[in-house]
């Protein structure tokens, strides 16, 4: 064990004096924005949440953190950046995590790495649909009105994995073994729900049952609200659009290009290739064109929307989609509907990247999927956070890391009296407005 009292070696003078740095500044944290999303955690009720759906097979006499607790620790750990269950080990002593999980700083230490392990691998599959019902439910939530009509963007993202993972499979694409999830949020960034699948694309009949399970979570909260859906051609299957007219359910999918559908377009590429020839300054062009057809496996034609683009010496660029809406033009609904998914993307960015929801290394599937709802939890977190700051500033569109470095990240020193727990944060802590501002705000979130 290292001695607090010895000074750190190999420190230059400063200034012609000696510099003497030791670990022996007592109660101090390097997370106190943690306090910040406790509050967060404590008006959404995440943790609860995912309580409630889990039964607890310890000796109610022998336990000491309960379920709730754990999984408001791993979530506050997951949104500093401590997403790996062996950070506990350190941050079970922090008074900042003690704090937010209503302990004193002076309390017992809160629970290890050994406990979060034995947590992820209680859920059972029955728990997990329960669990993903629990998250669709806080979705609806996090609305201050009931919506007439919300968009959910659908698409999946390759997870690579390093074991023996269940489930695993070898994606020729990305040349490894891994996961290929499916994610769900809406188009304002909030998230829905995600499953745990193998890295293959889905077939037609797996995307409807995933979709039939959603649209009846969200038909619980609210029957009569609209439900449109976004996606890429991968989940432009006949299933799909046969569900999608049945239930009532809108979509504007993508669809690959077959010579079916280009033949439809050849003379206006034609066109828009002499046009961008003859313009001098080779501007980009965009044309668009609407037609009813369909694939041999559907069972009825469609509405086409194709949209060919010219901007480059490498010819042009034709993109297809197909809805049933029936308002709006081809340039509406491809620009301003169906283009405004590559937002799902940043989302994705943010949690995964950002929360590193693709840290799914356990042996279990079940286990993994777990994981995925406590990245997601993670992300309500940092998403409600964001949607505290006021509106047109950069605050708004800041990434997940920003927040965490500028507003998470800050240190403070602990002091814990008989009747007040003082927390001293820096005097030059930069962003001190911004943090007032968003705590002050805590109030106005909707759960």
């Amino acid at each position: 064990m290292v001695d607090p009292t010895i000074p750190l070696p190999g420190l230059s003078p400063v200034s012609g004096k000696t510099v003497v740095a030791r670990f022996d500044g007592g109660e101090l944290s390097s997370a106190a924005g943690v306090l910040a999303l406790r509050e967060i955690e404590a008006r959404l009720g995440v943790a609860t949440r995912l309580a409630a759906c889990l039964d607890d097979p310890r000796a109610p006499g022998q336990t000491i953190h309960g379920l709730a607790e754990i999984i408001r620790f791993r979530l506050l750990m997951i949104a500093a950046g401590y997403e790996d269950g062996n950070d506990a080990t350190g941050l079970r002593l922090d008074p900042v995590f003690k704090m937010a999980l209503d302990q004193a700083p002076s309390g017992r230490a809160l629970c290890s790495q050994s406990t979060i392990s034995r947590l992820e691998n209680l859920p059972g599959k029955r728990a997990l649909l329960r669990i993903g019902r629990a998250m669709v439910d806080l979705y609806c939530a996090s609305f201050r009105q009931v919506p007439k009509r919300i968009t959910l963007d659908i698409d999946d993202t390759f997870d690579a994995v390093h074991g023996g993972q269940q489930l695993r499979l070898f994606n020729a694409h990305y040349d490894e073994y891994g996961f290929q999830p499916i994610v769900v949020f809406d188009g304002e960034g909030r998230f829905v729900t995600a499953v745990l699948r193998p890295a293959k694309r889905p077939k037609g009949v797996e995307i409807r049952t995933f979709l039939r399970r959603l649209l009846r979570a969200i038909r619980a909260n609210w029957p009569q609200t609209s439900v449109l859906l976004r996606a890429d051609s991968h989940y432009c299957a006949p299933e799909v659009l046969d569900w999608c007219r049945g239930e009532g359910v809108d979509y504007i999918f993508g669809v690959a290009p077959t010579p079916t559908l280009r033949a439809h377009i050849l003379a206006l590429e034609a066109r828009t290739q002499k046009r961008f020839d003859d313009t001098p300054d080779g501007g980009k062009l965009r044309r668009f064109k609407e037609f009813l057809d369909g694939a041999a496996s559907w069972s009825r034609v469609e509405r086409i929307v194709a949209c060919v683009e010219r901007a480059g010496p490498d010819g042009t660029d034709t993109r297809f989609i197909v809805t049933n809406l029936t308002g709006g033009d081809g340039r509406s609904l491809y620009q301003g509907i169906y283009c405004q998914r590559r937002q799902a993307e940043n989302h994705i960015k943010s949690w995964k990247t950002h929360l590193a929801a693709d840290r799914t290394s356990c042996h279990a599937a079940t286990a993994n999927q777990f994981r995925l709802f406590l990245h997601a939890g993670a992300y309500w977190l940092l998403w409600s956070l964001r949607g505290l700051m006021p509106k047109h500033s950069v605050w708004r569109v800041a990434q997940f890391d920003t927040l965490r470095l500028r507003l998470i990240k800050m240190a403070a020193r602990v002091i814990e009296m008989k009747t007040m727990i003082k927390v001293h944060l820096p005097t030059a802590t930069p962003c001190q407005d911004i943090l007032r501002l968003a705590l002050g705000r805590i109030p106005r979130l909707v759960t």
